[in-house]
């Protein structure tokens, strides 16, 4: 049957256009019921012809059929596997996709659960369940009449095959609930439904609050101000009487955040909120309208530490946030405004632990988030008990303007809290890291083993599997990105190759594997394990160049003379074979040995003079050298847990491979900026604002060391002869404060973009070429690099510059999350690690000093922490803090940046979700604050080598 709808639409140009659409109506879809003798023979039922879900609200069998809105409010409870047997109409998909889109994605996934049996009825194109809008009526209502028809077709369907069961339309809207009813359906609330599952009721925890009239855990008085409507601040921000910009909570001030406000470079700001009040029920992320108050109210960023501890007194939060106003430094001001509206949520499921009621028998809790940066939810729940030492995950449903915390739901345990795998779990989830296994779809698309290599495959290779080519990486490494080679030829230059694994010959655009690392966008690595961007088939056997059989590679190939000046450069895709996969000390032992003389030994030893060559060039051309305090751990191979902790050792085959994999990502960046100057995805290093090195000059001058921040070159050369008399270490705390002053490092399009340079490496243009296991910019620089010599044809995306632009910003999210998530699992380690220690006296320096506390760093295992001079419930100090200098006098002793102190470390373990190292002062010895030594001998740590930024 076909229904067609015809109308007039006018085009660009004045005329008329008559426009025809059709829509086909079918009589041959089935219902999706096991055993339906109405239907069609289908062999792939959905729906079971006896569903095991009972309800106190009616005796027979039952289907559920959810409406919209209970689908995307109410998909926690729909995703607990208890619920089955669900119809799922194409009204409610459609809509449901327009309006979320991972939403739609989780109820897609439970579709194509088999063992869900979730059934999507095709009712737009089934000729007895269509509807047609009527004249008047809103495209709301007519989906919800549509849902109804849907319900009454169904029941009069299964009573015509003597199926003794029915369908329940489950509808959070009160007026289609009350037609629903008036037409003989049984309909009701989710709520209602819910709790009519005697079998299930910890169900009920996982329903979200779709309305907060009424609520009892809300008060009568407004704590808030009223949310502006989105056209008012559409308005407001047109006018510019409003500014729009990104949420960002304070970690350690719950009552302070900043919004920083979109723009594009200079143009962006930050605007301060301090107060409950203008902070206005913002949450970390959110997209917001801020109002700038006037200049004389604006204030200064705050030094103290406010927690939130619970449930306040008016009188409690009114005098932590005079606390605020009376720290104001009128000199530091920065523009202060409040949060007038929302314009777009941005939360997320957050990992936590719940706060049991101290009230007997109470079901309403309150969650505190992992992430200090969210403020606490309550939720209601009948499980605390048994949640009690969880790690859970919670979701906001709403955050009413009489309510101090926002209300949520309870969604799902992860294991008790301290659990080793539990913790890693809150750790990936908190910072997004996708860890699922790869599906299905994605595995499909790897090659069939055994892997051979064609004929195919060779057309537009260069073979060089004559080559003495090696390899040096870390102990352990499986997925090796890289290997090297060095010759001398017959006109007395050398070749230098750089060969990397050709990872994309085996993902090919847009296929699901390659959707799937462009979404991961690079691999993470753990303390204890490896999360991989690609199948392990390819980051450790067919992609990784290892040294036992022929591997594909793309190589970039330079002819050079002996003071390492390239005189020839050549990219191709290649075949080699590895002859050595060797670590840093094997490399350096080889380099090292003269009586090594093998052609791989020489060929590191002429990579290592022509490296040092290479990076005392990049240095005086103004190259920073910093450095960072990194961590090892020794883990227990039984238990998996850390034995041993400690810093990294660097060797010159470090900064050997280092140097060509930085001469390789800068040459390939120049070859594809050639070839497309307006789709080639660069890396790009901002030069940090004057105002980040201000604490870098305070910490240096009081030392009587002066550094110059005008470029780079200054500043690296600065760093140089920053040196103190019998203070060795001084040069490599200079140089980590340094580090701390840096912007973060950032892919982008070159089309989209006119500054390309890197002020860390001082290089004009670079790019990542190096890493394609791990990396998916790797990846896309490699399609380029192809196109460019003719190794390979081109897509449309490779080219269209507005989806590399949002894919790098994809790829930049990933990296920083990746990174979080490291630091993370570096901290619980250390956790880990002194919990089975003990206490332990370490020599550290101090890197800053705050009003009230000082951070220390503990060189020997890398680890910083924080020593407090004043601590709740006891006597106050003597404290004097000068911010100019910057120094902290404590009972009369002085305290700067980098002085040498003594401290005991030992693990706090008194609050279960945020257990941390704490630090307690030996040296110097302040009597009322000083603690006891409980070690005798202690160790200077060793000068370490600086590290490369790139």
């Amino acid at each position: 049957m076909l229904k067609s709808k015809t109308f007039m639409k006018k085009t660009r140009s004045g005329g008329v256009m008559k426009i025809v659409r059709e829509h086909y109506l079918r009589d041959d879809i089935w219902c999706g019921c096991e055993l339906c003798p109405e239907c069609p023979v289908q062999e792939n039922w959905v729906l079971e012809s006896c569903p095991p879900l009972e309800s106190k609200l009616f005796s027979t069998p039952h289907y559920m059929l959810p409406d919209t809105n209970v689908v995307l409010h109410q998909i926690d409870v729909l995703e607990d596997p208890v619920i089955t047997n669900v119809i799922i109409t194409q009204t409610v998909l459609q809509e449901v996709r327009s309006r979320s889109a991972p939403v739609y994605k989780r109820i897609k996934d439970l579709i194509k659960s088999p063992d869900r049996h979730f059934y999507t009825f095709t009712n737009e194109h089934h000729r007895e369940t269509y509807v047609e809008q009527e004249q008047g009526e809103s495209a709301n209502d007519r989906n919800d009449r549509a849902i109804r028809m849907v319900v009454k077709w169904y029941n009069q369907h299964i009573r015509k095959g003597r199926h003794n069961l029915k369908v329940v339309l489950v509808t959070n809207d009160r007026n289609n609930k009350e037609k629903a009813v008036g037409v003989g359906l049984e309909a009701y609330t989710c709520e209602e439904y819910i709790k009519s599952l005697i079998a299930h009721p910890e169900l009920v925890d996982r329903l979200a609050c779709v309305s907060d009239e009424n609520s009892e855990i809300t008060s009568s008085r407004n704590i808030y101000p009223e949310h502006l409507p989105l056209s008012k601040l559409q308005q407001g921000i047109k006018s510019g009487a409003f500014l729009q910009g990104t949420f960002r909570a304070n970690r350690d001030n719950y009552l302070e955040a900043t919004v920083w406000v979109h723009g594009e470079g200079n143009n962006a700001k930050e605007v301060l909120v301090q107060g409950l009040i203008n902070l206005n029920r913002a949450v970390h992320e959110d997209i917001v309208a801020v109002q700038l108050l006037p200049k004389d109210q604006w204030v200064a960023p705050s030094s103290v530490v406010l927690q939130d501890e619970g449930p306040a007194e008016d009188e409690d939060e009114e005098e932590k946030e005079n606390i605020l106003k009376n720290i104001v430094n009128t000199n530091l001001a920065k523009p202060t405004g409040k949060v007038v509206g929302i314009i777009k949520r941005n939360w997320r499921p957050y990992c936590g632990m719940i706060a049991k009621s101290h009230i007997k028998e109470a079901t309403r809790h309150l969650f505190t988030p992992a992430d200090r940066q969210i403020p606490r939810i309550r939720i209601e729940t009948r499980q605390a008990s048994v949640l009690e030492h969880q790690r859970i995950i919670v979701a906001i449903d709403g955050w009413p303007k009489n309510s101090r915390y926002p209300n949520g739901h309870f969604v799902r345990s992860l294991g008790a809290a301290g659990d080793k795998e539990t913790e890693t779990e809150v750790l990936l989830l908190e910072h997004d890291v996708p860890h699922q296994p790869f599906s299905q779809a994605v595995l499909s698309f790897l090659p069939k083993m055994p892997w051979k290599v064609t004929e195919k495959d060779m057309r537009y290779r260069v073979d060089l599997r004559h080559l003495y080519i090696c390899s040096v990486d870390p102990p352990g490494c499986t997925d090796i990105d890289d290997a090297l080679h060095c010759r001398e030829l017959p006109n007395g230059n050398l070749e230098v190759g750089v060969h990397i694994a050709d990872v994309s010959h085996f993902i090919r655009p847009g296929n699901a594997l390659d959707q799937e690392s462009a979404k991961r966008g690079t691999t993470v690595y753990l303390c204890d394990r490896r999360l991989d961007m690609v199948p392990d088939l390819l980051s450790s056997n067919l992609c990784s160049l290892r040294s036992d059989g022929e591997r594909f590679a793309f190589s970039c190939v330079w002819e050079m003379n002996r003071n390492a000046e390239i005189i020839k450069t050549k990219y191709t895709k290649s075949i080699i074979f590895s002859k050595a996969s060797l670590t840093y000390a094997e490399a350096q032992m080889r380099i090292d040995d003269k009586s090594m003389n093998d052609e791989i030994t020489v060929s590191l030893r002429w990579l290592n003079k022509l490296a040092k060559i290479l990076k005392k060039r990049r240095i005086d051309k103004g190259a920073l050298t910093l450095s960072s305090p990194e961590v090892r751990f020794h883990i227990d191979s039984e238990t998996h847990d850390p034995i041993d902790l400690q810093t990294k050792e660097l060797k010159e085959t470090n900064s050997m491979v280092e140097e060509f994999m930085l001469l390789a990502n800068v040459s390939v960046a120049e070859k594809i900026y050639e070839e497309f100057s307006e789709c080639a995805l660069l890396r790009k290093h901002p030069a940090p604002p004057p105002s980040n090195y201000d604490i870098l000059i305070k910490a240096a001058a009081s030392w009587n060391v002066e550094i110059h921040t005008d470029t780079a070159k200054a500043l690296a050369d600065s760093l140089d002869k920053a040196e103190v008399p019998e203070f060795p270490y001084f040069n490599t705390l200079i140089r980590i404060l340094a580090t701390r002053c840096m912007m973060q490092a950032v892919y982008f399009c070159s089309g989209m973009d006119t500054d390309f340079h890197h002020y860390g490496l001082a290089s004009p243009i670079y790019t990542h070429f190096t890493s394609p296991i791990r990396r998916y910019s790797d990846i896309i620089v490699h399609r380029l690099l192809a196109v460019a010599v003719g190794a390979d044809c081109t897509y449309p995306d490779l080219m269209d510059k507005h989806k590399q632009a949002a894919l790098c910003n994809n790829l930049n999210y990933r990296h920083k999350m990746a990174q979080y998530s490291q630091r993370a699992s570096v901290a619980f380690h250390t956790q880990l690690f002194f919990k089975s220690k003990g206490i332990v006296d370490e020599d550290g320096y101090v890197l800053f000093v705050r009003k009230n506390a000082i951070s220390v760093l503990i060189p020997k295992f890398g680890l910083e922490g924080t020593v407090f001079f004043e601590e709740k419930d006891k006597a106050a100090r003597n404290l004097k803090y000068d911010e100019e200098i910057p120094t902290l006098t404590v009972e009369g002793v002085v305290f700067r940046v980098f002085m040498k102190v003594t401290v005991k470390i030992s693990l706090d373990a008194s609050n279960i979700q945020h257990q941390k190292i704490r630090m307690a002062l030996v040296e110097p010895k302040i009597p009322g604050i000083s603690v006891p030594s409980s070690v005798n001998g202690k160790t200077e740590p060793e000068v370490k080598r600086p590290k490369l930024s790139t």
